[in-house]
């Protein structure tokens, strides 16, 4: 099945040979009860197919993508994956991926693209009505935290998409935030976001108020 999909994708997209590909949502999210039987499937089946593509060099980089981070740090624990593509689990509103996946990462020099980086909706519109975290409406104390932080931006003349940006490509695993881009005005937008200048003194408030994790790195530091 795996060289049969990868088969067809070269054909659609008319290339010899492909950058990365991705081992996509083997998670609870995706499949519930039946995650652990699909997980080792991918592990075992799958991954092999790939990392036999990839010392073809007909693959340059092989990885998962996923909603939770726990299945990303388990996959990396059990095979040589190159890269993940993480949906919304490091944002300015999340961090537990610190915790055990992001280290590991650094520690096995494996690169981390992150989608979601606004949580669906929030981080780019604020807590306004109706706003959206991770594709359903913002639960309460999901709003009271952002409006918090958007306290912070405020005090430092800082667009809160700006730092939901800049914050998570400070972490030395994440090279890429994919970003949603509907149109040229929102590409320039995106852009305007990654450069806005976003003092220091903001990042350690965020830390003071208990608004973000104090072993987070921010870009400053990097």
């Amino acid at each position: 099945g795996t060289m049969r999909s990868f088969e067809d994708s070269l054909q659609r997209l008319n290339l010899e040979r492909m950058d990365i590909c991705f081992i996509h949502d083997i998670d609870s999210y995706a499949h519930g009860n039946a995650l652990p039987e699909v997980f080792q499937q991918a592990m075992d089946g799958c991954w092999k197919a790939l990392s036999r593509l990839r010392d073809e060099g007909l693959i340059k980089a092989i990885g998962v993508g996923a909603n939770e981070w726990e299945v990303c740090h388990a996959a990396l624990e059990q095979r040589d994956f190159d890269c993940f593509l993480l949906a919304g689990r490091y944002t300015l509103l999340e961090q537990n991926s610190l915790d055990k996946f992001l280290p590991l990462c650094v520690e096995r020099g494996a690169a981390i693209v992150i989608g979601g980086g606004f949580n669906s909706g929030i981080l780019a519109t604020g807590a306004k009505d109706g706003a959206k975290y991770n594709y359903a409406p913002a639960p309460l104390e999901i709003m009271e935290r952002t409006r918090k932080i958007e306290m912070v931006c405020a005090e430092f003349s800082v667009p809160l998409p700006a730092a939901a940006m800049q914050f998570v490509i400070a972490h030395p695993a994440i090279q890429s935030f994919v970003a949603g881009t509907r149109n040229v005005e929102q590409l320039a937008l995106n852009l305007k976001w990654f450069s806005h200048p976003i003092p220091t003194e903001f990042w350690s408030t965020l830390k003071a108020k208990h608004l973000l994790r104090e072993d987070a790195p921010t870009p400053e530091e990097t």
